[in-house]
């Protein structure tokens, strides 16, 4: 069951609201011995988290279906960082992460027991089912919060969001749970950042004629120009005006540009400890991520959820060019910085 994002948080009491958790969304099946943790694209997740198997087994009942998150939490907070270098096509090295950074899952949803479909309940019945259920559960199994309390639900979106939770979500008490449908509501932070731009991807469709996103830096304490992320979402319109409008920052950009010796491919990312605009990694799965530079004059304001260490967690959205600010003013030292909210309530046995 998929969300809708709405933008404030609904003041009814016709809804249920829980934490919205930053991980992998997952499917948890057990048929007795047999145990399948599923990604919300349908792929087994498995050999990624083997230590999620064996509590499984042995504190789920026999034949279940559940919904839930997979995450790995630290005394900092959710670290969705730590859960992407489980995608690691070495077993060793995954079985080795599996030990120094173990992961959990947190269930929010009981869609079948033994032979039971229950899809068709009203949520509350699922919730009240699945409270049950884990009642005695022990980590790394846990019960998501929830409340029908919009003054609750308000006080977790402003508190948790150190922790790295991005947001709330309410779902209809009476709400039968309908795969592929938006009918869950997600509430989510959003910011605004002034971003210098300092290189450009083509459209997969528009090589040469159509822009794809814009790649955005932010300079560090050192003056250094760090990438963050990328904005895109445009018009097929937009993307076309881009084109000319971009070409001037394009004539001899990479002559004195900050990131020269990434597009030279003179430095390994890995001796510089960033991540380079270009880089390949074992999650674009071949995509082209080529780019061309703009000399770093330009300014733009985004919309952006949060930040995941130095980076957008996701892909920001373009407002307005800022022709009234100069790129130097773009640092890290304008982001809102929130502090963490500890876990302890939820993961206090394993942090």
């Amino acid at each position: 069951m998929l969300s809708k994002r709405i933008e404030q948080l609904p003041p009814s009491k016709d809804f249920i609201f829980e934490p919205k958790w930053d991980g992998f969304r997952a499917l948890i099946f057990r048929d007795r011995d047999e145990v399948m943790l599923q990604s919300r694209d349908a792929k087994p997740l498995n050999r990624y988290f083997p230590e999620l198997i064996e509590p499984v087994k042995t504190q789920l009942p026999k034949k279940c279906v559940l919904d839930g998150e997979i995450v790995i939490a630290t005394t900092h907070g959710l670290d969705f960082e730590a859960l992407q270098m489980r995608i690691h096509p070495a077993e060793s090295r995954v079985k080795l992460l599996a030990r120094e950074t173990p992961a959990s899952i947190v269930f929010f949803d009981l869609l079948c027991e033994d032979n039971h479909d229950l899809r068709s309940k009203p949520f509350q019945s699922r919730r009240e089912m699945l409270e049950s259920l884990l009642a005695k559960a022990n980590p790394p199994l846990h019960l998501t919060p929830a409340t029908r309390d919009p003054k609750v639900a308000s006080d977790w979106f402003s508190r948790f969001e150190g922790a790295g939770l991005d947001g709330v979500m309410a779902k209809p008490v009476i709400g039968a749970y309908e795969p592929d449908k938006r009918v869950m509501l997600k509430i989510k932070h959003e910011r605004d950042c002034d971003c210098v731009v300092a290189g450009f991807r083509w459209h997969k469709r528009g090589k040469g004629t159509s822009i794809g996103s814009l790649l955005l830096g932010l300079y560090d304490a050192a003056g250094a120009l760090q990438h963050v992320g990328v904005c895109a979402s445009f018009t097929d319109k937009k993307r076309r005006e881009l084109v000319e409008y971009l070409a001037p920052y394009r004539r001899d950009a990479l002559a004195n540009h900050p990131w020269k010796a990434w597009a030279d491919g003179g430095l390994e990312d890995a001796a510089i400890g960033h991540r380079m605009p270009g880089g390949q990694s074992r999650w674009s799965h071949g995509k082209d991520l080529s780019w061309e530079p703009l000399r770093p004059a330009l300014v733009v304001e985004v919309a952006y959820e949060h930040m995941q260490g130095s980076r957008f967690r996701h892909t920001a959205h373009f407002r307005r060019w800022r022709k009234d600010k100069s790129p130097s003013d773009c640092t890290y030292a304008q982001l809102e910085v929130v502090p963490p909210q500890e876990l302890m309530a939820i993961f206090a046995k394993e942090l």
